[in-house]
């Protein structure tokens, strides 16, 4: 038989969704793995559901997606980004965020290209630019804060990337770029004539005083920056796999092209019930991350309270556990963190990802938990991480 792609030996499946499967394996085991809430989408947009499911529309939308989708999304960009947002020219809506990235990445990239990521990054991106034949280029973000240097991020614009991916906030971090910092990674790419691709999926969920700052909005930057996004997050829907692209007219209608042949459309009769939640006022906003602040202090204050080593995330649902002293118990000696989530989930009901699906370098002391869960999911897991920093205690 002939040999596979070479290209699809070069990364693994998702770390982040086989942790899911692997805790589905064990009776009773807490999913802190992989990120999606377990509360619903907006009452408005269930109950505009309901509706659709008898009135459709259930063919075929517009392909690069319906048009009252397009409008309401530029209602609710044009001021966000401070210029107007055609909904013609200048939105796609792709089957989630995750097609919309890769959708961006193949428009701006011929092979032999390089992209510059960001280390720890979300999984996929690496991907992306494997798949569209490009080389990435890894730029750390140096924890705790997860802050870049400048020099080093200027060294990688040295080699001219066709493109820098920003994921702001950051997954798995929990980073929320400053001003300053966005500035400078804009500044960058002028100067080196680089796009940006931005994932902004998690920028309502953000934590005072941080704030978040679409890149777009930077003086100079639109015509360069290709915004990536979803309603998953913000309306709790991972599963309607909605997403869109904002960008210049001329990258857009390329971009089209690529996401008509890759799936042709977002799922018609989904669109049409979500407008009713992108056309949600700022209170929806306020509730949004009035709660996701109370499951941060939750969960984080409770880790924290136990003696774990985490670092308190700005924005997303996500926060980054460092797990060295564990790594040093004799039970657990030797492990590599996937080992640990591993075993972790067997002896205590607890699923996490291993930090080093995230990071370029060699890296083993972190993983990542989320807490879009129900209180007593987030106090039930505590209670059992508590039970296993008690290890730790006895050996002290």
């Amino acid at each position: 038989m002939p040999e596979l792609s070479s290209r699809v030996k070069t990364f693994t499946d998702s770390v982040i969704r086989r942790m899911t499967r692997i805790n589905d394996q064990q009776p009773d085991s807490i999913n802190l793995s992989q990120g999606f809430p377990d509360f619903d989408p907006p009452s408005v947009v269930l109950d505009r559901l309901v509706h659709v499911a008898h009135e459709g529309p259930h063919q075929y939308s517009t392909t690069w997606g319906a048009a009252n989708v397009r409008a309401a999304l530029a209602d609710k960009y044009t001021p966000t980004f401070g210029h107007e947002i055609d909904p013609d020219t200048q939105i796609c809506v792709t089957c989630g965020g995750t097609e919309a990235m890769m959708a961006s990445v193949m428009t701006v990239c011929d092979p032999g290209d390089k992209v510059i990521v960001f280390s720890p990054f979300y999984e996929n991106y690496g991907a992306d630019a494997i798949l569209s034949g490009a080389q990435p280029i890894f730029v750390p973000l140096n924890p705790p804060d997860f802050g870049f240097d400048l020099d080093r991020l200027e060294e990688a614009f040295r080699q001219h990337p066709k493109a820098i991916i920003v994921c702001n906030p950051s997954n798995p971090t929990g980073k929320v770029f400053s001003r300053p910092e966005l500035a400078a990674i804009g500044e960058l790419a002028t100067r080196y004539d680089a796009f940006v691709i931005t994932d902004e999926v998690y920028e309502h969920i953000v934590y005072a005083p941080s704030t978040h700052i679409p890149m777009a909005s930077l003086p100079g930057m639109a015509e360069r920056t290709i915004t990536c996004n979803s309603l998953s997050k913000t309306y709790s829907m991972t599963g309607w796999r909605l997403g869109f692209i904002i960008g210049p007219a001329r990258i857009v209608e390329a971009a089209r092209k690529v996401h008509d042949f890759l799936t042709v459309g977002a799922a018609a009769p989904l669109q049409e019930a979500a407008v009713a939640g992108l056309r949600l006022g700022p209170q929806y906003y306020e509730e949004l991350q009035a709660l996701y602040t109370h499951k941060r202090n939750l969960l984080c204050g409770g880790l924290a309270d136990l003696g774990y080593t985490i670092s308190w995330p700005q924005g997303t649902y996500f926060v980054m556990a460092d797990i060295s002293d564990f790594l040093a118990l004799p039970q657990c000696s030797g492990m590599s963190d996937l080992q640990f989530c591993e075993w972790m989930i067997r002896e205590y009901g607890v699923a996490a990802v291993p930090g080093s699906s995230f990071f370029h370098e060699q890296e083993n002391r972190y993983i990542r938990f989320h807490f879009a869960r129900g209180d007593d999911i987030l106090e039930a897991a505590l209670e059992r991480l508590g039970r296993m920093a008690q290890l730790l205690a006895s050996t002290a």
